[in-house]
């Protein structure tokens, strides 16, 4: 009797005896996952918040499960060739796990999936190195929204600011951000201050695969190389 490819045992790279059991872990946990759930995608993620997404998995805990870590652990998990995948067509999910990219195994309907992810967005604050999304400029002038224990720690991030009578007064027009420009520590403080949430984090399908079929969704692949593989 040919013997399962899912309990073949797999060689991962030479780390610590800890760090090794801990993908061999995954690994197992990701074959088990192809053998409970009716499918599986792949999913891109933007600005990541791990809270966020925390929350959003454990919304789907009872019908779904969640892997986020090493691409090429998760390659391993499912296989790469036709020689070493664990069942037909999961090779074609594996060339599609690089960068930014995770692994969700569910029994919900495919509609029900997609609904899940197109419409999944959390907005939240700006981090250092993040590209701005607009130009915000204060203008000369008073900034009420701030307090006068304030004034000594927004001269520290660059605002030409004066207290006048108590109140924190920009002396001219500052530029906080350019868009399209990478955020600095201290406009990143700014933003936050001002309340302006300019990071979107946002989860999108990149494709799907079940026993009987797959199916290529992100836009802009070039899917010739999966689907020929």
């Amino acid at each position: 009797m040919p013997k399962s490819k899912r309990d073949r045992p797999v060689t991962l790279s030479k780390t610590k005896k800890k760090g090794r059991e801990h993908k061999e872990s995954i690994v197992n946990s990701i074959r088990h996952a192809v053998e409970n759930y009716s499918s599986v995608y792949v999913f891109t993620f933007e600005n990541m918040r791990n809270l966020k997404f925390k929350e959003f998995r454990e919304q789907q805990k009872s019908t779904s499960r969640f892997f986020l870590g090493s691409n090429k652990v998760m390659q391993i998990a499912i296989g790469r060739s036709v020689a070493d995948e664990i069942r037909p067509g999961l090779r074609r999910v594996s060339k599609l796990l690089h960068g930014d990219t995770g692994l969700i195994f569910t029994n919900l309907p495919k509609e029900e999936v997609q609904r899940l992810f197109n419409e999944y967005e959390e907005y939240d604050f700006a981090r250092t190195g993040s590209t701005a999304v607009e130009k915000v400029e204060l203008k000369e002038g008073p900034l009420d929204q701030f307090t006068h224990e304030m004034e000594p720690f927004l001269r520290k991030q660059g605002m030409p600011v004066r207290l006048n009578k108590g109140v924190v007064e920009l002396v001219s027009d500052f530029v906080v951000c350019e868009e399209g420009k990478p955020l600095s520590p201290e406009s990143a403080r700014i933003l936050r201050l001002l309340g302006n949430k300019m990071a979107t984090f946002r989860l999108s399908l990149v494709c799907r695969w079940s026993p009987d079929e797959f199916e290529l969704y992100k836009e802009g692949l070039d899917g010739s190389d999966v689907e020929s593989s």
